[in-house]
């Protein structure tokens, strides 16, 4: 069956290349993380609906750290998804290039106040807002402010390797050959791998 799935998805068995370390691969991956920034957190609710949200990741504690930690605010649904069903995903997209990148895995909230601190920026407090309590200051000691975690259990994410000029001109090229154009790499980073570089098996 695989075999033939093969066969009928020229696309996606021609540009998988499996021929790069975990480190070439991690590499790739933060050049589309830091041209992006931005992504689109996806949880799903009790009923089965998926919902999306763009979010900002903090800065990686290493440059191989392959887990996304975001600062959220635990009044939002969210929170409530994420204890319902704690598998999510993250991408990110890039546009001009049009390379992307796929996060699956799970989230893991937490309210360690240092830890929170540890990654807090005071820029943050804008999303949050000071409620004129005397309690929810929309600062680093907000009882509404935690982290997300996402740990990584697959990665894949696509290279561009030719720019948008050269896709077009191999595209219409194939389309009169019957060719397949694949304008980049599909790379997939394995849990076996993510364990490997990161030790995630030993996180708290």
């Amino acid at each position: 069956m695989a075999a033939n799935k093969s066969k009928l998805d020229p696309y996606t068995s021609k540009a998988q290349n499996d021929n790069l370390t975990p480190m070439d691969k991690i590499k790739g991956l933060k050049d589309i993380i830091r041209s992006t920034e931005t992504a689109m957190f996806t949880t799903r609710s009790a009923n089965g609906s998926f919902h999306s949200r763009a979010m900002n990741p903090v800065a990686p504690e290493s440059d191989t750290d392959l887990t996304l930690t975001f600062i959220a605010n635990h009044a939002s649904s969210k929170f409530d998804e994420i204890e319902n069903d704690s598998h999510v995903n993250v991408s990110f997209l890039n546009p001009a290039t049009s390379d992307w990148a796929s996060f699956s895995g799970k989230a893991k909230v937490i309210e360690d106040r240092d830890k929170i601190k540890q990654r807090w920026s005071k820029s943050a407090s804008a999303w949050f807002g000071d409620l004129k309590d005397g309690v929810h200051k929309g600062d680093v000691n907000d009882e509404r402010v935690a982290l997300i975690q996402v740990i990584p259990e697959e990665i894949r994410y696509w290279h561009a390797t030719k720019g948008k000029l050269g896709t077009a001109l191999e595209a219409g090229i194939d389309a009169m050959t019957g060719g397949v154009t694949v304008p980049g790499e599909l790379r997939t980073i394995t849990s076996d791998e993510i364990q490997l570089t990161q030790g995630l098996e030993g996180r708290d």
